[in-house]
C-alpha cells in the first residue's frame, strides 16, 4: 500500500467515526427492543392504527369466507380508514420528530 492510499484509508475511517458521533452518539448501544420501545413512545398512533388495520383486515376476511358478504365489503372499508389513519400518524410522526430537531 502507497502512502498515498494509506492516507485515503484512514480519511474514510476518520469520516466514519465522525459520521457514528454525529448520529448516534446517544443512541449508541441501544438494542432492537429498546428502538421499538422508544420508536412507540415517540409516535403511539402507529401501533394503533396498525392493529386497528390487521383486526379489520383478520375480520373481514374471516366473514368473507363465512359467506357474510355484507360485514365483509364493510370491514374491507374499515381497513382502508384504518390505513389512512396509520398513514397520516406516521406523517404527523415524521414531522414532529423533525421539528424537535
Amino acid at each position: 500500500m502507497s502512502d498515498k492510499e494509506k492516507k485515503e484509508q484512514e480519511e474514510m475511517e476518520l469520516q466514519w467515526i465522525q459520521l457514528k458521533k454525529d448520529f448516534g452518539s446517544s443512541l449508541a448501544g441501544e438494542t432492537t427492543k429498546e428502538k421499538m420501545l422508544r420508536k412507540i413512545k415517540e409516535n403511539p398512533l402507529v401501533p394503533i392504527g396498525c392493529m386497528a388495520t390487521i383486526g379489520a383486515l383478520s375480520y373481514g376476511l374471516w366473514n368473507f369466507r363465512r359467506g357474510e358478504q355484507k360485514i365483509s365489503q364493510y370491514m374491507m372499508r374499515t381497513r382502508i380508514i384504518a390505513q389512512g389513519f396509520t398513514v397520516v400518524a406516521l406523517m404527523v410522526g415524521v414531522v414532529l420528530t423533525t421539528m424537535k430537531k
